[in-house]
């Protein structure tokens, strides 16, 4: 399998997995919110701001990924990254479970970042292959 077809799978289920996580937070279900004990119920308005800020990201991706927009999509990936970094931090600074702070969000986090680069690494080698040599100049 080549890079650019790893690269696109991986962000592909990283757009995926980040629209249904934002849709599992704004639709009328239940939630649970991991590693956060005695977190606001479902009044306080938090899973809509989380769920819409999922939401978003998700589509910004999928945007980039779906018209080709390789070099931007791997920039675009190491910011979202800071979204799981940033939950990892609360969990922690609230006391929350450690276990589920590393492996959930700190794992994602990491993941996206991970596919970032290697969306960057590939459209950097693409740019050294398609840029044209350097012409001799005339002394």
């Amino acid at each position: 399998m080549s890079l650019k077809k790893l690269n696109t799978v991986l962000a592909t289920a990283v757009v995926l997995f980040t629209l249904y996580l934002g849709s599992s937070f704004v639709l009328p279900v239940e939630a649970s919110f991991p590693g956060l004990p005695n977190w606001p119920s479902g009044d306080s308005g938090f899973p809509i701001v989380k769920g819409s800020r999922e939401i978003a990201m998700g589509l910004a991706m999928g945007a980039l990924l779906m018209t080709g927009h390789r070099r931007a999509l791997g920039w675009v990936l190491l910011m979202v990254a800071v979204a799981p970094f940033g939950d990892m931090v609360n969990v922690l600074a609230h006391h929350g479970s450690t276990a589920a702070a590393l492996g959930i969000h700190g794992l994602t986090s990491a993941l996206i970042a991970a596919t970032g680069l290697l969306i960057l690494r590939e459209t950097g080698n693409a740019r050294k292959a398609t840029a044209p040599a350097p012409t001799a100049q005339p002394a």
